[in-house]
């Protein structure tokens, strides 16, 4: 009687991933992030992507105003298996701005991820992971449909309020005082 051996992946640490990172096998100009123990090719960022993230840089920077730090496109550490890099952090400020360590979600105030080509894994995949870690508040900036979606209160089955906004309609963040966008600046 034969036995069937169902083959299994093998997921990797943030450490091996580090790791490799470090040895070079990732190309300078691949953009990966690490995703439940699974190395993600990210799509390049085109133009209506980098031009929103500039946006939002520009805006946001005027209104934390030094009250946080703000992070680009740089990881954030969820657990042993998941180092996503998203596009925007808000984070907790830190006198050394973390030199030491690699944020964690309890660092994150506000995240934001900008979504063209990801929508579907972004929604599918990201948002319910950022909820499983305790990402108080983030925001999913749709470009296709000019919608910025807003996600609060996370719980391990996902986030419990989810509200969509539009040009006109203001956004204010509730993890930090003083960020609020119309998502029409970043669809004009």
């Amino acid at each position: 009687m034969n036995v069937a051996i169902v083959p299994k992946r093998h997921r990797i640490t943030v450490e091996e991933f580090q790791r490799m990172g470090e040895a070079g096998i990732f190309p300078e100009d691949k953009r990966v992030e690490l995703i439940e123990g699974e190395i993600i090719d990210m799509g390049p960022i085109g133009n209506p992507h980098a031009s929103s993230v500039r946006k939002l840089i520009h805006t946001l920077s005027r209104q934390i105003n030094g009250k946080a730090l703000l992070d680009v496109q740089n990881p954030i550490l969820l657990d042993e298996s998941s180092e996503p890099q998203p596009d925007i952090v808000i984070l907790r400020p830190r006198s050394d701005f973390y030199a030491t360590h690699t944020p964690t979600a309890k660092d994150v105030l506000l995240l934001i991820e900008v979504a063209d080509t990801s929508l579907d894994y972004d929604h599918n995949v990201k948002i319910p992971l950022y909820a499983r870690h305790g990402i108080p508040e983030v925001w999913l900036i749709d470009l296709e449909n000019q919608v910025i979606e807003v996600y609060r209160n996370p719980t391990p089955q996902g986030y419990t309020s989810v509200q969509a906004y539009q040009a006109g309609e203001i956004i204010q963040a509730e993890t930090i005082s003083g960020i609020k966008l119309n998502p029409g600046q970043l669809f004009d």
